[in-house]
């Protein structure tokens, strides 16, 4: 049972989220010989004021 945790910006669209989450799915069973019912996906949607690469925040860009 895979279980995939992803941590993105907030602010995707649910059409994005789906799209995303069905590749994911996808490309977990053909890799992972997975069946589709055992994929879990978990979307974690981090402020861009809570997320910092190179010691700036990514809301001050």
């Amino acid at each position: 049972m895979p279980t995939i945790n992803v941590q993105l910006f907030e602010g995707r669209t649910p059409e994005q989220k789906r799209a995303f989450v069905q590749a994911v799915t996808e490309a977990t069973c053909a890799t992972l010989g997975s069946s589709p019912e055992s994929v879990d996906i978990l979307i974690h949607e981090v402020k861009k004021e809570h997320w910092a690469t190179a010691g700036r925040l990514w809301s001050d860009e």
